[in-house]
């Protein structure tokens, strides 16, 4: 079956992975709510095409953090990238940069992040934790800037780890020919800590590793740690976003880990509105979770989103065909938001303007459409 959307990659995907392996990717916390609103918040959203518009000519191309990218979607941190395929954020990397979009490493990567950014041709962002070990920080970040990263996204969601039942039922492990390659070559560190074992949870050892003390203090510290710019990835509140911004940060990742953290937390969509506002234009937000069309980057970007984060649609991809797979995956969505961008009458990302779309959330009898003039 030659995929035609996002979702047929996920069915490729199911048929071609171990039960625990695709489990650990589409799972989510708890009953899997906050998962499943992130795509259905998307579905409550409403477009007001335009009519009467050239549309002979779409133009995808955005630029963040400065940097241009040929489309306002990139690549997600997400971790363990070999489950899917032995080629792992190496393979990823090449599709982003194919692409000429941007890939965010994730700290528990299955290659290190000088592998991935030996494969990239494109921009390349760093997600971290920060560990109990500040030591293991520092290294990581001096790591990243010296490979040529742009960006260090922190994670700011992640005190513990949600409780994640399809692993507990499945009793996941990391297969014994992987490991998290960050922290195997962090000067120091025992190489045993970089795997866990099947006598122990995921939960557990990351607990026994993450800084649950985290506060924002760190993010001061993790500033003067380097001249890249720092994004906070996880925020969902307005009084959050504005806190962001006065500590001086670079941008703002909307983002509930997929679903994989507090079962219950907003859509991410549904919460990107407020932290907008709340922002004031002053850094760029971005935004991940339940993107699985090229309409919704449209819904996304006419809401504020400066550009989307794809997880689960390039694993499942990298799953199906590896590379090729990946770079499928980001043409059909570009094509998509192409389509859709023409449909509605925005030739341009500039043009995808907030009276494109309405949401359930908007006050009743207010009109998102500018004013006409008399």
């Amino acid at each position: 079956m030659d995929p035609i959307n996002v979702s047929d990659f996920e069915a490729l995907a199911r048929e071609r992975m171990s039960t625990a392996a695709f489990d650990y990717y589409s799972g989510a916390a708890g009953d899997e709510r906050t998962l499943a609103e992130n795509r259905a918040a998307f579905g409550r959203i409403t477009v007001w095409p335009r009519v009467l518009v050239d549309v002979s000519r779409i133009d995808t191309s955005t630029t963040v953090l400065g940097q241009t990218l040929s489309m306002p979607i990139g690549l997600a941190p997400t971790a363990f990238n070999k489950l899917a395929h032995p080629d792992g954020e190496r393979a990823a990397a090449r599709a982003a940069g194919a692409a000429g979009t941007l890939m965010t490493a994730s700290t528990i990567s299955t290659c290190t992040l000088e592998e991935t950014a030996e494969a990239a041709s494109g921009p390349l962002w760093f997600q971290l934790y920060v560990y109990k070990d500040r030591g293991i920080t520092r290294e990581l970040v001096a790591r990243a800037e010296s490979a040529g990263y742009r960006a260090i996204a922190l994670t700011v969601d992640t005190p513990v780890l949600g409780r994640r039942e399809r692993d507990v039922r499945n009793g996941f492990v990391l297969p014994p020919e992987l490991s998290m390659r960050n922290l195997e070559t962090c000067q120091g560190v025992n190489a045993d800590s970089t795997r866990w074992s099947a006598g122990s949870s995921f939960s557990a050892y990351v607990h026994g590793l993450f800084d649950t003390s985290l506060s924002w203090s760190a993010v001061e510290w993790l500033q003067s740690l380097t001249r890249l710019p720092v994004l906070l990835k996880g925020i969902l509140r307005p009084d959050d976003a504005r806190r962001a911004v006065e500590a001086g940060v670079a941008g703002i990742v909307v983002s509930n880990h997929g679903g994989r953290q507090l079962d219950g937390a907003p859509a991410t969509i549904d919460a990107l509105p407020p932290v907008v506002s709340a922002v004031e234009g002053r850094v760029e937000v971005l935004l991940d979770g339940g993107i699985r069309r090229g309409v919704d980057v449209l819904k996304a970007v006419a809401l504020g989103a400066r550009a989307v984060l794809i997880g689960r649609p390039y694993l499942w991809a990298l799953a199906a065909a590896g590379e090729d797979g990946v770079k499928r995956v980001l043409d059909l969505l570009r094509t998509e938001l192409v389509l859709a961008m023409a449909l509605a009458g925005a030739p341009t990302i500039r043009e995808i303007t907030r009276d494109l779309v309405s949401t359930s959330s908007d006050p009743p009898g207010v009109s998102v459409f500018p004013a006409l003039p008399r």
